[in-house]
């Protein structure tokens, strides 16, 4: 059965800040609804067996510049991309728009509901970039990478399946790494520190990773195999 997820913790803060442009805002009225996934629904047709397409899934994929830019690079895969910040959003909308991109869904709410409604071993490769790293102690448990999600995670997953997490705050990755330990369902085993500290190949930079190494915070990139 699904994971009720109706008294569980918040994973993310806030989901609106600045005022919208014209531009965005009829975006958010006119592209959204034709994008946006609702899990309260049988599954669309590009997630369901048998599938056409590989599918990905990000998870809080921010201002959208990597997942944009890998929807352009990867047209034959289909995206699911998450994110409940509505400026992110509608600038991921832009995107869309701009590079005419027909690949990619979006959910604008807790990722744990997509992870609920698609179907098992469907998701090739997630990505969870620069997540909140919620640093206040109290605050702790509201990180995305928990014993629990990472349950939901590897329902979904394929034997062989890629999960890739960067972030540039240490405990974060460290924390992250313990939640992994625990897991019997996925495997980290990199060969040097260089692997840890070089993106994948052919990686879209983000904001957040430009900021981070603006500031002199190095990233960390964990390419996890699910088993």
């Amino acid at each position: 059965m699904p994971q009720d997820l109706t008294k569980t913790q918040m994973l993310f803060g806030r989901q609106k800040s600045k005022k919208l442009s014209p531009r965005q805002q009829k975006l958010v009225e006119e592209l959204l609804p034709k994008l946006k996934l609702a899990p309260s629904s049988p599954l669309s047709a590009p997630f369901s067996n048998p599938r056409t397409k590989p599918l990905w899934l990000e998870i809080g994929f921010g201002g959208g510049e990597h997942l944009a830019a890998m929807a352009t690079q990867n047209t034959d895969v289909n995206f699911i991309g998450c994110e409940p910040f509505l400026n992110g959003i509608a600038k991921m909308l832009t995107a869309i728009e701009e590079h005419n991109l027909q690949n990619v869904w979006i959910y604008d709410n807790d990722a744990r509901h997509i992870l609920n409604w698609l179907e098992p071993h469907s998701v090739e490769r997630i990505y969870l970039l620069y997540p909140d790293p919620w640093p206040k102690k109290r605050h702790r448990k509201r990180r995305f990478v928990t014993k629990e999600t990472l349950d939901m995670l590897a329902k979904v997953m394929p034997s062989g399946g890629d999960l890739i997490i960067a972030s540039d705050i240490g405990d974060y990755i460290r924390t992250s790494l313990l939640a992994l330990q625990e897991s019997p369902n996925f495997s980290w085993t990199p060969n040097s520190a260089k692997e840890w500290l070089t993106p994948p190949e052919g990686w879209p930079s983000t904001r957040y990773e430009q900021k981070a190494l603006r500031e002199g915070r190095t990233p960390t990139y964990l390419k996890i195999k699910r088993i």
